[in-house]
């Protein structure tokens, strides 16, 4: 039923590696410049969502006696969750939307190839790249999705 899978480390043979996994510096680049960027903004939309938490929340808690690691986990982050969810959903689509713009832009040659090849071959480089774009939107809705999903069941159900 397919192959198994297996981890191979590099060995040095001479005066090369070989074996291993090769990542290429556009990856790389790719995937520093992405995370340092969206855990910048997501950072920022958690600690303004805990900010959002009215004090005396955290005094009457400590009145009552709570350890403080009590107080966040059971007080302070189920209030700030019904702040953090919808700009946090949009820091995750603008994750994906930035990964394909860096996609497009690091792996220009794979983008081209991709298109170029296409259209010699089959002469059907639009349907192929709408397949491409429409991978995205439904990677885009699906997050969306979810996180909807989550954003409802830490909403506030009033007494209504």
């Amino acid at each position: 039923m397919g192959m198994p899978l297996e981890f191979d480390s590099p060995v040095l043979k001479g005066f090369n590696f070989k074996g291993g996994m090769v990542i290429r510096p556009e990856f790389l680049g790719m995937l520093f410049g992405l995370s340092i960027y969206t855990a910048a903004f997501i950072s920022e939309t958690v600690r303004s969502g805990i900010i959002s938490v009215s004090k005396g929340q955290r005094e009457a808690s400590q009145a009552l006696g709570l350890k403080s690691s009590f107080v966040m986990r059971l007080i302070i982050i189920p209030q700030a969750l019904r702040v953090i969810i919808p700009p946090l959903t949009s820091q995750y689509l603008n994750l994906t939307k930035n990964s394909s713009l860096g996609i497009a832009i690091g792996y220009a040659d794979l983008v081209h190839g991709f298109g170029g090849i296409s259209l010699n071959q089959t002469g059907r480089a639009i349907e192929i790249m709408l397949i491409v774009m429409l991978t995205y939107l439904s990677i885009s809705l699906t997050i969306s999705l979810f996180m909807n999903i989550y954003n409802k069941s830490v909403q506030f159900k009033g007494n209504a």
